[in-house]
């Protein structure tokens, strides 16, 4: 060299030499040291040892995978310990350009130290280059790879040797041999990781360790990093951990022990990761932010439809997958992401620009919207299977995001999602639903809004079909009364809501109250919308039923054939309404024992049904279970009991086990085999019916209630009062309590209970409770209701099997006439109740026979 400042430099004849001649001297390798246990991976590590290396050929190998799953560790444990019989194993960090350049400079300087004083950088990276393509046997790993262009020049060049890659890419390595795909460890493998790290120096309370395992979603970093930090804080167990990692998110994420570099942080590599994305395509980092409030698997890509143009869009999902921070399943058409990174990515931190507060609220309200604009129309059966899926996503979003946050889009999801579940017999998940949709509308829209008023309807709703009637009238007083303040006596929403307010003092057994408003309700529609309008003939049916519970059928059938003839007329033969018009109709025929003109009508909504509907449509099932029930009340089990089966084994198909309507398929069926007299395969399914609905609906729902009663009276059957009675004491002290003393379900209790009393032989304490039911009935259902005619035969049969006939007989009398007035002389019933007063005029006249 020449100038003032020419520095000489002296080499020796060695490193003068061709690359090709330069052998490698022991003691290159270059493995970062990996403190702590390694755990698992055997598959993956068997993986790497499969590809045997060719004479002549390099072997690429990759390892892909998110950031902190442990690619890197996997690569140093393998060369480490079964890599055999290569030299020398180098590592560069290839996360750049110029560290790929960098490592194969340190590889020529370790090859020939005197080159690092003679060479510059460019040189001796060219000089390993060279070396590498004219020997055999080396390892190198090229760690964290961004960009595959950055190692190009030197895959092209080590044309033998091996060579394992590192790289959060998944998808860009078409030319290697084998690429591992890391996934997260198992459960036992990252709580063996945790408890080896944190009990290294001695026992340590490992309480809640298998929790956090699970929080932190089995990632081999997150593990090693709250693991350390548990470590340096013997005072901190894994469940208060948890507690912290609730508390205090953005700080537990990025916060690891003494020892971690800042770098090696969960939140610091997963934001380098989203630097690199969003400089490439700055949606992808939006649309993880968003996929980060939805349940972390099985997310349906539709969900994300007009996020974005379908170009970016597949751009964006593409590159997320490209970088392993979501999974693309083209199968389903479902992403992945893990949850981890979904809890850092809905956590605010100001200090990360991907994270910030205000891009936190884009992302939870975008995630709600995509969501909101995703859910079908929950009543249509083919769009079930669509909700299902959804479910997850909603109850994942619902969770996460705190309820001070709720809009009027999230309100709406959740009403949408609350009668989705109500539909399907969730009713207690559907309640949680409503409640927060009534809770967010009030806040965000006020009490009288009219979604408000909507969601207050549906929380209503949901409480009956749960048995509170309690809180379900009070709900529809409340609407009610804001109904008339906000929008008028005769809006339609006021007219809605005092037809469910007289729907539920029906059902509560409060005529007395729900029969006036169902008439002013019929009053009001057909001023306001005329006779013809579909909700007055609406109206007009529900009065129809209003007086069928009174047992006033003389009112009721009339009514119902009238509304049928309207529907019929204004509306079609096949409308939906028009058929469960024709259900009404055929039901109150039954009830009235008129099975002649029951049965017909039953047939033809079936058949109706099935060819407007289709055969597995809810309605049609309904249909098909209440003929049915008409050949049943008609003495036919031959034609009853096939239909119940058919239609059990369709509802348990299409609505699933625990559905309501499958559980009252299941007890219908049921009763068929007990009135046919096969106890033996009645009560299982009685007793099977009373456990599923105290599982899926609760001790204090009626439909529990009813079951208990229904089993109590097969074990009656079956002769068996000592498994009866105590059934029927508990079912009356539960109506009694759920109820009230004067609901019509409490009074059959009590009925119920004097019948067992009865069958026991235990007259003194049946024909009291008798006595008491009959009195009851009358003040509450009135002297001529079915179910007071009921309880008078009963309390006859009563003074009757008590050696009384003297005060049987003016009961028998009573019914006789009531009978015949409300049934006909011809009715089986009427007739048997005539051979029952004659049999007690015989008795009490020692055999002679009356008139």
């Amino acid at each position: 060299m020449s100038g003032d400042n020419a520095r000489v430099i002296q080499l020796p004849p060695e490193a003068l030499l061709p690359a090709a001649e330069v052998d490698a001297p022991p003691g290159l390798d270059d493995l970062p040291v990996r403190p702590g246990p390694f755990v698992g991976r055997t598959r993956e590590l068997d993986c790497l040892d499969a590809v045997l290396t060719a004479s002549g050929q390099v072997v690429v190998q990759a390892v892909a995978g998110l950031g902190g799953i442990g690619k890197s560790t996997l690569a140093a444990h393998w060369a480490a310990t079964r890599a055999r019989g290569h030299a020398p194993i180098r590592w560069i960090s290839a996360d750049s350009p110029a560290g790929v350049q960098q490592g194969l400079a340190d590889l020529a300087t370790a090859l020939q130290p005197a080159l690092a004083q003679a060479l510059p950088l460019e040189a001796l990276a060219e000089r390993a280059s060279q070396w590498l393509a004219t020997h055999t046997g080396w390892l190198l790993i090229l760690d964290n790879v961004n960009d595959p262009a950055d190692i190009a020049p030197l895959l092209a060049r080590a044309t033998t040797g091996r060579i394992l890659i590192t790289s959060r890419l998944a998808t860009a390595w078409h030319h290697a041999t084998t690429v591992v795909r890391l996934d997260v460890l198992d459960p036992a493998e990252s709580l063996d990781l945790l408890t080896r790290t944190l009990t290294a120096h001695g026992p340590r309370d490992l309480d809640g360790a298998a929790d956090l395992c699970a929080e932190l979603g089995h990632l081999p970093l997150a593990i090693e990093q709250v693991a350390a930090y548990l470590a340096q804080n013997p005072l901190t167990t894994p469940r208060a951990y948890l507690h912290l990692l609730s508390q205090y998110p953005a700080d537990m994420y990025r916060q690891g022990a003494a020892t971690t570099p800042a770098e090696r942080t969960i939140a610091r590599i997963w934001r380098l990761t989203l630097d690199r994305l969003t400089a490439l395509q700055p949606l992808a980092a939006d649309l993880l932010c968003v996929l980060a409030w939805y349940a972390p698997e099985n997310i349906p890509a539709t969900v994300l439809d007009g996020l974005a143009g379908p170009p970016a869009l597949n751009h964006a999902i593409g590159l997320l997958n490209a970088y392993s921070m979501i999974t693309a399943d083209p199968a389903s058409d479902t992403l992945a992401v893990h949850r981890l990174v979904q809890a850092l990515a809905r956590t605010p931190d100001p200090d990360d620009p991907h994270r910030t507060p205000a891009a936190i609220d884009q992302a939870r309200n975008q995630a709600a919207t995509q969501l909101s604009e995703a859910c079908p129309a929950w009543n249509v059966p083919a769009a079930w299977p669509t909700w299902r899926t959804l479910l997850a996503h909603i109850d994942a979003l619902t969770g996460h995001a705190a309820e001070a946050t709720d809009t009027d889009t999230t309100a709406n999801i959740h009403d949408h999602t609350g009668a989705f579940l109500d539909n399907q017999g969730q009713t207690a998940r559907a309640i949680s639903y409503f409640q927060r949709a009534l809770t967010s509308r009030v806040r965000v829209l006020g009490a009288d809004h009219p979604h408000t008023l909507s969601s207050r309807n549906n929380l209503a709703y949901a409480y009956r079909h749960a048995g509170d009637l309690g809180r379900a009238i009070e709900l529809w007083e409340r609407d009610l009364t804001h109904s008339v303040r906000v929008l008028g006596a005769d809006h339609r929403g006021t007219l809605t809501s005092r037809l469910n307010l007289a729907g539920a003092y029906e059902e509560a057994g409060d005529l007395g109250r729900a029969i006036p408003l169902y008439e002013q309700n019929l009053a009001a529609m057909m001023r306001v919308l005329g006779a013809d309008h579909p909700d007055t003939l609406t109206a007009s049916s529900n009065l129809a039923g209003g007086y069928r519970s009174a047992g006033d059928l003389g009112r009721a059938i009339p009514l119902y054939e009238q509304n049928l003839a309207a529907m019929m007329r204004v509306l079609s033969a096949d409308h939906p309404d028009t058929l469960t018009s024709r259900n009404n109709l055929a039901d109150a025929y039954r009830e009235a024992g008129d099975l002649g003109r029951a049965g017909p009508l039953f047939e033809r909504n079936l058949e109706a049904r099935l060819r407007v509907l289709g055969a597995d449509h809810p309605d049609t099932l309904t249909s098909r279970n209440n003929l049915a029930g008409a050949y049943e009340a008609a003495g036919d089990l031959g034609r009853a009991i096939p239909l119940f089966e058919q239609t059990f084994e369709d509802r348990l198909r299409v609505l699933g086990a625990n559905h309501p309507s499958t559980l009252t398929s299941r007890g219908n069926l049921a009763g068929a085999y007990e009135a046919a007299g096969d106890l033996g395969r009645a009560i299982p399914l009685f007793e099977q019916t009373f456990e599923d609905r105290l599982r899926v609906l609760g001790a204090n729902h009626p439909d529990t209630l009813t079951s208990r009663g229904i089993l109590a009276g097969a074990y009656l059957s079956a002769g068996d009062p000592d498994r009866a009675i105590p059934l029927n004491e508990e079912t009356l002290e539960d109506r009694l309590r759920v109820l009230g003393a004067d609901h019509p379900s409490t009074l059959t209790s009590r009925n119920n209970l004097a019948g067992a009393y009865q069958e026991a032989g235990d007259l003194g304490r049946a024909i009291p409770l008798f006595e008491q039911t009959l009195e009851d009935t009358v003040r509450v259902l009135g002297p001529h209701h079915p179910s007071t005619l009921s309880s008078r035969l009963n309390l006859a049969g009563a003074y009757e099997a008590a050696g009384d006939p003297g005060r049987a007989i003016p009961l028998y009398e009573q019914i006789l006439a009531d009978m015949t007035r409300v049934l006909g002389t011809g009715h089986p019933v009427t007739v048997e109740v005539r051979l029952m007063l004659a049999a007690a005029f015989a008795s009490r006249d020692g055999g002679a026979e009356q008139p």
